[in-house]
């Protein structure tokens, strides 16, 4: 595992306290889990992941992580309706340790409340969480 200084974390996202992000992509929001959660999992072999047209709230359980050591839960940062999954994962779950923010992104969800977004943490206040929590 890589010290939290290694790891890579983009301005432009909201982050959850679960280490999954949110991106606004205009009337949508696109999720996926972080450099962070995909580094402690180590190498993923499988990825599930919802259907499209399911709704969640913030903190459901949207999918689950598999990796040679552990079955890690993925966790709704923003609540809203599932409008597209990445499809690319099923073949190929290790896009998620490569790319964890752009290819390797899970879900696209059309949000109940965009508001929600103001409950989840920037970049500075989640590295400080990571390393609150070392």
């Amino acid at each position: 595992m890589r010290q939290i200084e290694e790891l890579k974390f983009l301005d432009a996202l909201y982050y959850f306290k679960e280490h999954t992000w949110a991106k606004v992509e205009g009337d949508f929001v696109r999720v996926g889990i972080t450099d962070y959660a995909q580094d402690q999992l180590g190498e993923v072999i499988f990825i599930e992941l919802p259907r499209v047209g399911l709704e969640l709230a913030i903190g459901d359980e949207f999918g689950k992580a598999e990796s040679a050591k552990i079955v890690s839960s993925l966790y709704m940062p923003i609540s809203g309706k599932v409008t597209a999954i990445n499809y690319e994962l099923e073949a190929s779950p290790e896009i998620v340790n490569s790319d964890p923010y752009q290819a390797g992104w899970m879900l696209l969800v059309q949000p109940a409340d965009i508001i929600e977004l103001r409950n989840l943490l920037t970049k500075d206040k989640y590295i400080a969480m990571l390393e609150k929590n070392e």
